[in-house]
């Protein structure tokens, strides 16, 4: 469940270029060790984020977990379908359950992000 045509972090979030922009989500393995998600709180659009720093919350049966941006930039769009079907990230972390999409401001800082390789090593570590 670690697809190889995205990049990852190792805080588990997932990145995939879109026409000048990223689109970003939780990874699989995150999703299954929170459980069952029942809400998630989203920036709006036109905020700008910091790689690295907390940009919303995923909160589940288990507990309640940070989002943290991938890249420094600015969000263009938030997943809208998660305010009444939070549970998408659990049924498809890496299709409907996405959730927001940034201009970023350094495209080479993609290159930073892990690969599905790396990114497996740390998940089975």
């Amino acid at each position: 469940m670690i697809p190889e045509d995205l990049k990852y972090t190792a805080e588990h979030e997932w990145v995939t270029t879109k026409a000048g922009t990223v689109r970003v989500g939780i990874t699989h393995f995150a999703q299954d060790a929170l459980g069952d998600i029942v809400y998630v709180q989203l920036p709006e659009a036109g905020q700008a984020v910091s790689a690295g720093e907390s940009f919303g919350e995923v909160e589940s049966t288990k507990s309640v977990s940070e989002i943290y941006a991938p890249l420094t930039g600015t969000v263009t769009a938030r997943n809208e379908a998660l305010v009444d079907s939070p549970d998408l990230i659990n049924t498809d972390p890496y299709g409907e359950g996405w959730l927001v999409e940034i201009e970023i401001a350094d495209p080479a800082a993609l290159d930073a992000l892990l690969d599905a390789a790396a990114y497996r090593e740390l998940t089975q570590s």
